[in-house]
């Protein structure tokens, strides 16, 4: 974009705080670049008219499209802001990928769990945040120690260690490590930090306060302000607003619609918190109703069709109650509580969403503009298939699933495949597989309206063979990377790079492709290696070295101290690969 096109753009967002993203369109579809956060969306995008910094103007320069979305306070910004960086992780944004002001607190995935504050969490840890005030996050999690003597040891510390540590003698550990505590009291203790994160105050003031005044009975002043400095830390740190996004006491799947009918165009926002926490967003374009109420019409079509294919939440928070008392009627038989309303978080939650389906009216169907082009029935629910091997070894298949544009992950599947170095007998095996399990009703999914492929005219040649030989009738085409041409029975489609039928496809084809390579690469990590054999060394400690140097050789030429930088590898561990390999 040049500047007189971020200007364009600009004049029409809104002025209120809200996120924006900076797009690019490429041959693998839409890349986030940058995601930014304002407390006036109109008056920061327009900045980037002139960037400050020469990083920032190679990002405009990139970009070929702004996305926004409208939030309520600079918290709510921030937090969507982060959640957004976590699931993109753009380029551009040095300053919250490297986490400098947004720390996370997480207790590990452990018998006897450690408590820290990070920028990175472990995939299975339980994580809290993220948090706007490194200084009070640090002041908590001191608090939490000194209380419940929770340890903040690395693992590799932990299970070598035959005498406690400093922390012990501290007080700000309970040696789990020498078994001076048993795991059910740990637990114990672990379960009163939890109880503080997800919004009990009192699980860590109540302490601090009896130690401030113990400390005061016997005199001990300096003590007695320190117990106070960290209690008035603590009892200040659950407030500060955000509470319509991040409300850490509710762990229920809440969805939150609205819908705004403008002409012949209607669109329906819903926004997701799960665990208390604004996770993700999507708009949803659909045919206006006939009829006065347009928008408790439009809200009752969208409730069954949305969820027929998904799980249910736990509750439905929506700006209007819908017309048809069948559709409440169903929602309650199955558990699900439905609710208007009119102030509190909830009503910032509504009012949040119907902002974002304000801004969403008139976007474009990619769904039905694929609809159009392939001359198919509207395909709302595609699987897209992708395979991923290394030379013939460790080969799999996934099978993702979209429905109305955005993913389903609920719909993913994946399966290890024959160890081949044949892509289209590859293909031809996953997509047959899926096919058999339909046709005998195997598979609790409903049949998709397409199914897309990874390549070009030999997987889906293997695809269209597969589809034959178990008669299962659903239309197939393929995308190939080179040119992003898109192979079907009839021919090869040549489509504009702007064309939104075409982003869906890509969307799919990435998201194919990553799962699919994910997977191939937990199963390569499990070939044993040379490193199994070397004492110390573990299945984590291994993935690591793996995945920093690249391979055994690799790890084999490496000089020790580049050895001792990986987590897990002390001294004595780097020896001994040394001499094993």
């Amino acid at each position: 974009m040049d500047a007189s096109g971020v200007r364009e753009r600009a004049n029409d967002l809104p002025r209120e705080p809200g996120v924006y993203q900076f797009l690019q369109d490429g041959e693998t579809g839409q890349t986030v670049l940058y995601v930014g956060k304002a407390v006036d969306i109109r008056d920061r995008v327009r900045s980037y008219a002139d960037p400050r910094s020469e990083r920032i103007q190679r990002m405009v320069r990139r970009a070929d499209a702004v996305d926004v979305a409208v939030t309520d306070t600079e918290t709510q910004a921030l937090l969507l802001e982060a959640n957004l960086i976590k699931r993109h992780q753009p380029r551009y944004n040095v300053r919250l990928k490297d986490d400098k002001s947004y720390p996370l607190v997480q207790l590990t995935d452990h018998p006897f769990p450690r408590i820290e504050i990070t920028r990175d969490p472990d995939d299975a840890a339980t994580v809290f945040g993220p948090y706007t005030r490194k200084g009070e996050v640090e002041s908590v999690v001191k608090a939490l120690r000194d209380v419940y003597e929770l340890r903040g040891c690395s693992d590799y510390k932990f299970s070598n260690r035959d005498r406690p540590c400093l922390d012990y003698e501290m007080g700000i550990c309970s040696a789990p490590c020498v078994e001076f505590i048993d795991e059910a009291s740990y637990a114990e203790d672990v379960a009163s930090a939890v109880r503080f994160f997800e919004g009990e105050t009192g699980a860590l003031a109540d302490p601090l306060r009896r130690e401030m005044e113990t400390a005061a009975q016997a005199e001990e002043f300096e003590r007695a302000a320190n117990a106070r400095d960290r209690l008035q830390a603590v009892e200040a740190f659950h407030g500060g607003g955000g509470e319509a996004v991040s409300s850490p006491g509710h762990h229920r799947e809440v969805d939150v619609l609205a819908a705004v009918v403008e002409g012949d165009d209607a669109t329906v926002a819903r926004l997701h918190a799960s665990g208390g926490q604004l996770v993700d967003r999507t708009r949803h374009r659909l045919d206006a109703p006939e009829g006065e109420d347009r928008v408790s019409a439009l809200l009752s079509a969208f409730l069954t069709q949305y969820y027929a294919e998904r799980e249910l939440p736990d509750a439905v928070l929506l700006a209007e109650r819908p017309d048809d008392q069948d559709v409440l009627d169903w929602l309650a038989s199955a558990g699900v509580e439905v609710s208007v309303p009119g102030a509190g978080r909830e009503g910032k939650l509504v009012e949040l969403a119907l902002k974002n389906a304000r801004n969403g009216v008139g976007a474009e169907d990619d769904v039905g503009a694929l609809e159009e082009a392939l001359n198919i029935p509207r395909p709302e629910r595609i699987e897209g298939f992708d395979v991923s091997h290394a030379q013939g070894k460790a080969v799999v298949g996934s099978d993702v699933c979209f429905v109305g544009g955005d993913p389903e992950k609920s719909g993913y599947r994946r399966k290890k495949l024959t160890d081949r170095n044949d892509d289209y007998a590859n293909m031809r095996e996953l997509v047959r597989w899926r096919a058999e399990r339909a046709v005998e009703g195997r598979d609790d999914r409903p049949d998709p309206d397409l199914l897309l492929v990874d390549g070009g005219e030999g997987q889906l040649g293997a695809a269209l063979d597969a589809l034959d030989e178990t008669d299962w009738d659903v239309p197939c085409i393929g995308i190939a990377k080179a040119e992003e041409l898109v192979i079907t029975e009839s021919g090869v489609e040549r489509w504009d790079d702007d064309a939104p039928h075409r982003h869906l496809l890509q969307r799919v084809r990435d998201e194919a492709h990553r799962f699919a390579v994910q997977y191939h690469q937990s199963i390569r990590d499990e070939v044993k290696t040379a490193l199994d054999e070397v004492d110390g060394v573990g299945p984590q400690t291994r993935k690591r070295l793996l995945r920093r140097f690249g391979s055994v050789d690799a790890v084999r030429e490496a000089s020790e101290a580049d050895l001792r930088d990986v987590d897990g590898v002390g001294e004595k561990t780097a020896e001994r690969i040394g001499r094993r390999l």
